[in-house]
């Protein structure tokens, strides 16, 4: 048992170690390598605070968009939402819940060329509507859907 220890600990240091390596020698670049985030949008605490934060101006309902989710959540600590966007050069999903303590609940980027497909699980506090926000051309497009939480997974 101690000997996988040593094993876990020794293979853990020699992977930070080479990462360490790689960045100083500039093959990996830390905003690359872990992307970035919109740290500012999932600070807000409203949805016309999210929609500023993430540059939103106006949006269009989208056919080409498909948000899946559960009509009724049993437990709101684990909810599976699933997006595709079919529209051509999907450059970002965003996952919203409107009643929720923080809007933005995901947020994916998509290189271009990449199909534009996740699935994930999110926290719901209480029934609410899941957005699907898709930036794709420069141009916003979301797709909603109510979920009924039967109990919350957000404290207060």
């Amino acid at each position: 048992m101690i000997d996988m220890e040593r094993r876990k600990a020794l293979k853990t240091s020699c992977g930070i170690g080479l990462f360490g390596l790689l960045t100083a020698v500039g093959l990996i670049q830390p905003g690359i390598a872990f992307g970035k985030y919109d740290e500012s949008a999932f600070d807000t605490k409203s949805m016309a605070e999210t929609l500023n934060a993430l540059g939103v101006v106006n949006f269009d309902d989208n056919l080409s968009l498909h948000l899946t989710v559960p009509e009724i959540a049993e437990d709101g600590a684990v909810v599976p939402v699933t997006v595709v966007s079919f529209l051509e050069h999907t450059e970002r999903i965003y996952i919203l819940v409107e009643k929720n303590p923080n809007v933005l609940a995901a947020s994916f980027a998509f290189p271009d060329e990449t199909e534009s497909f996740i699935t994930t699980r999110v926290k719901m506090r209480e029934t609410s509507s899941v957005i699907a926000l898709v930036k794709a051309n420069g141009k916003f497009y979301r797709a909603t859907k109510e979920v009924k939480v039967t109990i919350g997974g957000c404290g207060g």
